[in-house]
């Protein structure tokens, strides 16, 4: 299976998300969330922990951590970053 990604931009021009698509769903952060959605992280973040607590959805098959690169300076730093797949998106909304 062939791992995507695509970044879309908004008609203000301003609003850019880089969307991950693997395993025919999309995942997105934390922090794209909050850009999609034009909110705040903790509004977000409550949003997603009452999605799990009520058991609207289960977390085993909606959480997944891929490995991102970041660059700092001159140099590429990995590190794990939680995603959440297309079921939490529209729970969110």
């Amino acid at each position: 299976m062939e791992n995507l990604i695509e970044i879309y931009q908004g008609n203000d021009g301003q609003t850019q998300i880089e969307v991950k698509f693997e395993n025919e769903t999309t995942w997105l952060t934390n922090s794209q969330l909050v850009e999609l959605f034009k909110s705040s992280k903790a509004n977000i973040s409550e949003h997603i922990k009452n999605i799990f607590e009520s058991e609207e959805l289960d977390k085993v098959s909606t959480v997944r951590d891929f490995r991102t690169v970041q660059m700092e300076g001159k140099r590429a730093v990995e590190r794990d970053r939680v995603h959440y797949n297309l079921d939490v998106i529209i729970a969110e909304s």
